[in-house]
Parts: C-alpha cells; structure tokens; sequence
C-alpha cells in the first residue's frame, strides 16, 4: 500500500495498533467435551465446500445471488484501491471521537520512502492537524485519520458522516439540579484527576483466568463478587452519594478525606393559625379530642 499526498507516494507498511487479550471459548458437547463444529454446506447439493470453493455473492431485492471475485474488487476504478489518499488537513478537535475505530500504525517499507514519510510525519507535527484520509481495506472503502504518535504514522479508521446517529434519537431527562450537587459532582472529577490511564487492568480478564488456573489445578478460585443491592424506587441523596464518591476516592489514592458541610434543607415552619376564624376552628377541635380522651379512660370499680 501507499500513502498519496501533496508530497507524492510514500510506500507503507501497515500495521496492526492493537490486540485483543480476550479470553475465547469453545463449544463443546457437555457429555463427552467433545468440540462442536461448524461445517459450510451448500444448500442445493448438500455437498461440505472448501475454503477455495466459496466466493462472495449479493443478494439483490428478488433473491438473486450475484457471484463477486477477489478480481472484481482488485479491477475497481478507486484512487484509494491500493493506496490511502489523503484529501485534506483539519485541526485535531474537529474530529469527533465517535468516528475513531479500529488503528493501524504505518511504517515506511522501502529506503526511498523514507524522506517523504518524515516530511509528512514532521508537517502533522508542526502544523498541528491531522490528515483526513480516504483508503479501501476489507473490502470496501473508508475514511481515516493519519496523525504522528512517538515518531509514527497512525491511521485511525474513521466511520462515515451518515454512519453516525443523530442524537435527537437519545431521550435527554428534563430534571433540575442545584448548585451545591453540580458543585459535589465537579469536586469529585478534581478528585479523580490526574489517574494514570495505562495504570488500569481488565479486572475481568484477571478474575476469568483466575478461573481458568482453578480448573486446571494451578490455582485456586477466586471469591466471588458481592452481590449488588436490588435497584431500589427511593429517592436517591445525591449530595450524599456524590460526597461518599469523593471521600471513597481520596481514600484509595492515599489522600486525606476532607469532609464537606452538607447543606441543611430548611424545615418549612410549623404551621399556625393566622386567622380568627382558623384559630375559632382549632380551639372547637381541642374538646372533641378532650372527650375521645376521657371515653378511653377506664371506668372506676
């Protein structure tokens, strides 16, 4: 592949960003551990196909499967065929991180590649943008981005525009809040600043192949999780799950908690007669409650 820019080609290599460290399963028969597999059967004949058997095929509207070759695809009059085009620069905060999918990072594969890729890695750096560009992979064409991270090229896959969902379609909740909740909320983001990202670890991961180890007989198993509280229909205290937060995460960093004054809802005052007729009502109840009083009082012998 290359890179085709305002500089000329640049020949690259790309290559994978990323791993996975997913812990992947088998089906197996649950009587004998047997593994199942899946087999491709055509479902006119019935015959079991090889891998070199098998092609794509579209299905149009009517049904009808339309056979596409490797040779179709490779003959397909695209710029970005078998190249990544790089069609404008932008600043870096006009790309939204919803767009950004999988990552490959690209290397320069022939000696005379190398000056126009340190030209194009040294005009990102300097001008601080990214490149926008276009490039086809898995079949079909996509968008990407090429910034510079630690002296290389990154190309981050981009979705398309119309590939991202309005969010008119996301009910936003129409309630209020005060002051002194935002308030809490941000005092605790300042509290949670400044956490070293690449410190973090799927803890999940971790558990599963504590597992994994107990089955096998190298280790042992781990102690399950506690159990979540049911979902409970009270009212929730935010103040005091947010200053909880706080104090949780001060403590885990090893931070001396400081305790916050929570605001004091003020009683409403008692309610009083303020009229006559309201305080002509009150005293005309006091004998009724007076005589309930001595009707309850137990008679003498």
């Amino acid at each position: 592949m290359q890179v085709s820019s305002v500089n000329g080609t640049i020949p690259i290599k790309v290559v994978p960003a990323t791993e996975s460290h997913d812990i992947s399963f088998r089906q197996i028969h649950t009587a004998d551990g047997g593994r199942i597999r899946y087999r491709k059967v055509c479902e006119i004949d019935g015959q079991q196909l090889r891998q070199d058997e098998i092609v794509r095929g579209y299905e149009t509207t009517t049904g009808t499967l339309i056979p596409v070759t490797d040779e179709d695809l490779d003959n397909l009059p695209l710029p970005t065929a078998k190249a990544i085009e790089i069609v404008s620069f932008v600043p870096a905060a006009s790309i939204d991180p919803i767009q950004i999918g999988a990552s490959y990072y690209l290397a320069a594969t022939e000696t005379v590649a190398a000056k126009p890729y340190e030209l194009l890695r040294q005009a990102l750096e300097r001008s601080s943008k990214v490149a926008v560009a276009k490039f086809a992979m898995r079949d079909r064409e996509r968008l990407g981005l090429l910034r510079v991270k630690d002296d290389v090229i990154v190309l981050h896959a981009l979705r398309w525009p119309d590939e991202i969902r309005s969010t008119t379609q996301v009910p936003v909740p129409d309630v209020a809040v005060t002051d002194d909740e935002v308030d809490a909320a941000v005092r605790l983001a300042e509290t949670l600043t400044g956490t070293d990202v690449g410190e973090l670890r799927d803890e999940y991961r971790d558990a599963l192949e504590e597992v994994i180890a107990a089955k096998t007989g190298t280790g042992s198993m781990p102690a399950p999780a506690e159990e979540a509280p049911p979902a409970s229909a009270e009212v929730v205290d935010l103040m005091a799950m947010l200053e909880k937060s706080v104090q949780e995460a001060k403590t885990t960093r090893g931070e001396p908690a400081t305790v916050h004054p929570m605001p004091v809802k003020k009683k409403s005052p008692a309610k009083t007669a303020s009229t006559p007729a309201a305080a002509k009502k009150t005293a005309a109840k006091k004998p009724a409650a007076q005589k309930t009083a001595s009707k309850r009082k137990p008679r003498s012998a």
